[in-house]
């Protein structure tokens, strides 16, 4: 046993190369090269739909190396590109499939879109052109392509298809808000806020129809009360965007709430650690209060992130100045004037540090050349210092009180002293006709969701308040035989794994199949095979292999733990694929009936589970989703009462039992399962509380 251990982990290191993961989809699949393409495309397919896009471009890698004739696998690579946000490869990928294929209507516009962010956006009207000549009343294509019009400033042809768009679509609200958007280009303030009326009055739930009535307020009326009004209806509606939070602070900062702002600050920091606009903006009210190690720590944590930040530099060098840290002060404001040599402020600051340190002659001389740049200082050198957010230095000399203080130089200071604020909160996103495109889910609107189903997985992602991994005891008695090549766990947050971990799980099936080649077959082995097909997304030869097992020992629980795993990847795949399955050529009321046979049949997998281990908690949990799904929301609040009974501390269990109860109206117990759930660490929890409850 341990020369196979040491020659399996000599195994992985050496293949760890990803043409390994070629040459084993090539082994895998056996019969005739178009089966075997037909399946790669398919698996890759659904890494694709799961946000495994290192792992589908492997998938898609092995079809273009096989037949490079198709186009198909440079459209779906292009894809995943897109969605890794590598826009020159999805261009070049999505270019080689319409050289192969020119009605492809789906790469047309996936190269378009890949144009706009790569900013070419006259390219991208070309293509949304092309691919409206096969779709001419696409919403998505016309709404992308008026989007592109308005990117290059040709507001007559934006406004004309924005139009023709709400002629075909006079219910689509993003239209009238995309207009809207043109229309201010025009400084037609009026036109605008009628049409993000519009646009309300078909959806009052709308967001960016506030954030862009907020920023007129703003902008067009100094109207700040208005603007908040809107900023808390849109956060209500979106309660988890960090960005709402610190324009709302902003606002309360204006409105001269300086603990509600520093209150926004602080929240938009819990949303989102790493966002340096917020810890700026915090830096800077800590600072306006003297709170200067706070501030001190934030600006420290804007630098970490970009060492760069001049705005933060200048502001650090005031704060080290306030502490008496001379020298880190003048280093921070010695990088400034480095950078902006133009710039007055920073040179009176260094000026006034030098002559608290006594180095006198060193001060003099940054006085007078600050006293030159300010006398010679424009509007157009002025302009440069928008993107520099900073406090103006106090300068406490008599001599320094000679200080010019022109009007020119009193606008630098104001921009240097005004909090940053986001502005991409109202960014329109390009629609995509294909809903296994899913992009940066992260900056749209997300949906309540119930907490996901308990997967086996040799993988699992913790956080700080939760492990996600739980304990099983079929699952513990099998890692304790050491019997799998890896150790298992039980999680509903499943991550992605990266090339070599995929390698590893492609070689462990490679494994398998030279074993069960060569010896009897055991369930264990079919086991072990179908969680690694678990694992790559191949949802269909891992349930072949759990029905193997089960045929062996009918009363494998972990067998059915897999099959029913296995089904449920595969009812998910069809659910909420549109394109490219067989599913899409069957009528809706067929596609109904199949998908409710697919419950029942993952249903009475758990059914079984139950009668064979009736103490395990996550089988009822997940006979508690399945129900869900079904729509019977009396059984399976019913089934996560009974997880609860059998694990008291069940998070996920609580939170999906309130989130049924809210569905149903009873506000108090739904509240009072959430509150539980949000203790336990269900982060969620709390949103949905705010959600539903406002």
């Amino acid at each position: 046993m341990l020369s196979l251990q040491k020659g399996f982990l000599t195994m992985i290191r050496i293949q760890r190369h990803i043409l390994f993961v070629f040459a084993f989809i090539a082994s895998v699949f056996c019969g005739e090269a178009q089966v075997n393409t037909d399946q790669v495309l398919r698996i890759g397919q659904n890494a694709l739909y799961f946000e495994d896009y290192m792992l589908s471009i492997q998938y898609f890698n092995q079809a273009i190396q096989a037949k490079p004739y198709l186009a198909q696998p440079y459209f779906f690579r292009a894809i995943a590109k897109l969605n890794l946000e590598d826009y020159s490869g999805a261009e070049a990928d999505a270019s080689t499939a319409l050289s192969l294929n020119p009605y492809l209507t789906d790469a047309w516009e996936v190269r378009g879109v890949a144009r706009q962010n790569l900013g070419l956006n006259r390219q991208a009207i070309e293509d949304y052109s092309e691919a409206l000549k096969l779709l001419p009343r696409n919403r998505q294509l016309l709404f992308n392509k008026a989007l592109a019009l308005n990117e290059i400033k040709d507001y007559g042809a934006a406004a004309e298809t924005f139009e023709e768009l709400i002629r075909y679509y006079p219910g689509f609200e993003n239209a009238y808000l995309g207009r809207a958007r043109v229309e201010l280009a025009q400084a037609d303030t009026t036109a605008a806020l009628n049409d993000i009326e519009k646009a309300l009055k078909i959806n009052a739930n709308t967001l960016n129809a506030y954030i862009m009535r907020a920023d007129i307020a703003i902008s067009s009326e100094g109207d700040f009360q208005q603007a908040l009004s809107d900023i808390d209806h849109a956060i209500r509606l979106q309660p988890r965007l960090a960005g709402l939070y610190i324009n709302r602070a902003f606002l309360r900062y204006k409105l001269d709430s300086y603990s509600g702002a520093m209150a926004d600050y602080d929240y938009a920091l819990t949303l989102d650690p790493l966002n340096a606009i917020a810890l700026f903006n915090r830096g800077l009210l800590l600072a306006e209060v003297n709170a200067n190690d706070l501030a001190l720590d934030d600006f420290n944590r804007v630098l970490e992130l970009d060492p760069d930040d001049y705005r933060a530099l200048y502001n650090r060098a005031i704060i080290h100045r306030a502490k008496g840290n001379y020298d880190q002060a003048v280093a921070d404001i010695s990088r400034v004037a480095q950078q902006f040599p133009d710039f007055p402020g920073a040179f009176y600051l260094r000026a006034s540090i030098y002559r608290e340190q006594g180095r006198l002659a060193k001060a003099e001389d940054d006085y007078k050349k600050a006293n030159a740049l300010s006398k010679a200082l424009t509007p157009a050198v002025a302009e440069k210092y928008e993107s520099i957010t900073a406090t103006a230095p106090s300068v406490g000399d008599s001599n320094e009180d000679d200080a010019p203080e022109t009007p020119s130089e009193g606008e630098v200071s104001r921009r240097f002293a005004t909090l940053l604020t986001v502005d991409d909160n109202a960014d329109f996103r390009e629609e995509y006709n294909n809903s296994a495109i899913r992009g940066r889910i992260q900056d749209r609107n997300i949906n309540v969701e119930v907490e996901g189903m308990m997967l086996l997985s040799f993988y699992s992602s913790p956080t700080e308040l939760r492990r996600n991994t739980y304990y099983v005891r079929e699952v513990d008695d099998l890692n304790a035989t050491r019997m799998l090549r890896f150790v298992l766990i039980v999680t509903n947050d499943v991550p992605t794994i990266d090339e070599a971990s995929a390698a590893r799980h492609f070689q462990s099936i490679d494994y398998y199949n030279s074993y069960l080649s060569t010896h009897q077959a055991r369930p264990i082995d079919y086991i072990g095979r179908a969680l690694d097909f678990l694992t790559v997304r191949d949802y269909v030869n891992a349930e072949k292999d759990a029905e193997r097992a089960i045929a062996l020992t009918p009363d494998l629980v972990l067998a059915y733990m897999v099959k029913a795993q296995a089904a449920y990847g595969r009812y998910i795949l069809e659910k909420n694929t549109t394109k490219g399955g067989d599913s899409s050529k069957l009528d809706a009321l067929t596609r109904a009936s199949l998908a409710r046979k697919a419950l029942e049949d993952i249903l009475a997998d758990y059914n079984k589970i139950i009668e064979l281990s009736p103490r395990m908690n996550i089988a009822w949990f997940n006979k508690g989703n399945i129900l869900l799904e079904m729509e019977d929301y009396n059984g399976a609040a019913q089934a996560y009462t009974q997880a609860i009974e059998l694990k008291p501390d069940f998070g996920e269990a609580y939170y999906n039992r309130g989130y049924i109860a809210l569905r149903a109206g009873l506000q108090n117990e739904g509240v009072a399962d959430l509150g539980k759930a949000g203790e336990l660490g269900v982060i969620p929890a709390y949103n949905l509380i705010k959600r539903m409850t406002r």
